[in-house]
């Protein structure tokens, strides 16, 4: 089927389950009700996936020419459908695929039959061997599912939200969104199901924070901007760090970007930072959803003051911190190893971001960082020094202006920081970044992208590959690259002196040319000079006809001129 086709197929299926699960929600907020969406979303999937090798493993169990094969001829018949049963209940077929382990009351056919019955009926539950299980409520019975795939596999430690005993949802509703959830179609010529069940968790984050407005939003980077950063900065090996992940989405683009491009999601290692505890949940379930091996440190953790990785030096970080955090200083950050190009203002946190991720960043990596506009050109408390610190020292590689209403949470003016440890020569090929040293280069993306809606603005296809191939072609050949009036302009550090070290890329890229339409000055103004006398008269006749029909009914009209 054509990717066309397939894109279609997830469009209707976005559609049809937000629709059906926004009338499910009843009264409960948002940013509760996500949770119960998306604890039983990635349940389903986790379902899915070991039913899925579940199957794979009995055929292979049947089938004379695997290595699992058990011989019919030295089982009775009885015997031998009893040890298929007992073999599919062994943990290592799973781990051996990195499938999680999900014990029998997890699994969702469990759930999605006993969550209509009465509280109080008991269901046998068999995980090769049988036991017991009374059902009290499905808000329980979800909860203790969840919590024994905690127990199965420790690296969902304390990831999954189990509350569902304490949502204001109604009976009703909860198995509503249950069989909602069991509709989701896993079977497609040209996606799989992590890929189906991927894209559903993404477009609900995105919803969510729609629905959520600033609250929301500061969980969620919009796909366009996350995607724009990737392919800038192409990570395709080596290790990963975004010390505000929020729900995870760049690292679910970097796995997309690395296997769109033949490389293996094993080249490279995700590290993240979050404070928000259920966020905090929901990038961990976003990992496991796709695979993903993940570090985020034993709990959530604010990244200044209780840095989780603190010897880490990542090939590549990326971040989409909160804008201008006021409430952020400790007295604990005072005289920090990672403020060496100046103290941060204690009412702003953007500069301790930027020097948070520099402090992290291996000597050949390279960073990409999301600030409000006025970091590229305040003075406030210090900014201004980190700024030319920064600059002197030839981190900064880029700087990206972006258009307005691009996120759901702020109409604050953005931009994009990209820096890196050296800008000397280095690779082979097609892949071969130049020497840079003492250059930057300056885009002016604000007239792009399109209006989703009416507040919010999205970057189209077109728009990523126009700034990504620009700055691709500044980083791999000077040959391949010309600066374009009011789009971009490659500066050196002695032109940004000049500038007073101010960043802003409408300072450097100048005005857009336009097209010459082979008309002499001369004659254009001619001929401007005469549509401006006609006008005149056109409004000096109306003015009179005004005058005349103001004074049949009885008014005069008085037009005083203003003086400057």
């Amino acid at each position: 089927m054509a990717a066309s086709d397939a894109q279609q197929f997830l469009k209707d299926l976005d559609k049809k389950l937000w629709t059906a699960a926004d009338k499910l929600r009843s009264n409960l907020d948002a940013a509760v009700y996500k949770h119960a969406v998306l604890g039983l979303i990635f349940l389903k999937y986790v379902s899915d996936s070991f039913e899925l090798r579940q199957r794979d493993i009995e055929s292979q169990l049947r089938d004379p020419d695997h290595d699992y094969y058990l011989d019919p001829a030295d089982y009775d018949a009885a015997d031998y459908e009893s040890t298929i049963a007992d073999e599919l209940e062994v943990r290592d077929y799973y781990l051996e695929q990195n499938v999680f382990w999900v014990p029998a009351l997890a699994r969702w056919k469990t759930i999605q039959r006993s969550a209509p019955l009465a509280a109080g009926t008991e269901i046998t539950v068999k995980n090769g061997t049988s036991r017991q299980y009374k059902i009290t409520s499905i808000g329980k019975l979800i909860d203790d599912a969840l919590a024994e795939v905690e127990k199965e596999n420790p690296k969902l430690k304390g990831v999954l939200n189990k509350n569902y005993t304490q949502l204001q949802l109604p009976a009703e509703s909860l198995i509503g969104l249950i069989n909602l959830i069991a509709e989701i179609p896993f079977q497609h010529e040209s996606l799989d199901a992590k890929d189906i069940l991927g894209h559903v968790y993404e477009y609900f984050l995105g919803q969510f924070a729609l629905a959520e407005g600033k609250k929301g939003g500061q969980y969620y980077t919009p796909k366009s901007i996350v995607s724009l950063v990737v392919e800038m900065l192409e990570p395709f090996k080596g290790r990963v760090y975004d010390p505000a992940m929020g729900s995870g989405g760049f690292f679910v683009s970097s796995e997309k970007f690395i296997q769109q491009h033949g490389g293996k999601i094993g080249d490279v290692s995700v590290y993240g930072q979050e404070s928000n505890p259920t966020t905090w949940r929901l990038a961990a379930m976003n990992m496991a959803i796709r695979g993903i091996d993940f570090y985020f440190g034993k709990q959530p953790a604010n990244s200044f003051t209780s840095d989780a990785h603190p010897d880490l030096r990542a090939n590549y970080v990326m971040a989409n911190p909160p804008f201008n955090m006021k409430e952020w200083w400790d007295g604990r950050l005072e005289g920090d190893p990672r403020w060496e190009h100046g103290d941060p203002p204690k009412g702003n946190a953007n500069f301790g971001w930027l020097q948070h991720m520099l402090y992290h960043l291996a000597p050949k990596g390279s960073m990409a960082l999301l600030l409000a506009n006025g970091s590229m050109s305040s003075n406030t408390k210090g900014e201004g020094d980190i700024r030319a610190g920064v600059v002197k020292a030839d981190l900064v590689e880029c700087m990206v202006a972006l258009p307005g209403q691009l996120f759901t949470n702020t109409q604050i003016p953005a931009c994009i920081w990209f820096l890196t440890k050296t800008k000397q020569k280095r690779g082979r090929g097609k892949t071969a970044f130049r020497d840079r040293a003492g250059e930057v280069l300056f885009i002016d993306a604000r007239k792009l992208g399109y209006m989703v809606d009416r507040v919010l603005r999205a970057f189209t296809d077109e728009d990523t590959e126009k700034i990504v191939s620009t700055f691709h072609a500044w980083k791999r050949g000077k040959d391949a690259y010309e600066d374009v009036p009011g789009f971009c302009k490659s500066a050196t550090l002695d032109e940004i002196e000049e500038h007073g070290f101010v960043l802003t890329p409408g300072r450097y890229v100048g005005a857009e040319e336009l097209a010459d339409d082979g008309i002499p000055f001369v004659d254009k103004m001619a001929t401007l000079t005469a549509e401006l006398a006609d006008q005149f008269a056109e409004s000096a006749k109306l003015e009179k006809a005004i005058r005349v029909n103001m004074k049949a009914l009885g008014f005069e009209l008085s037009i005083t001129a203003g003086k400057e």
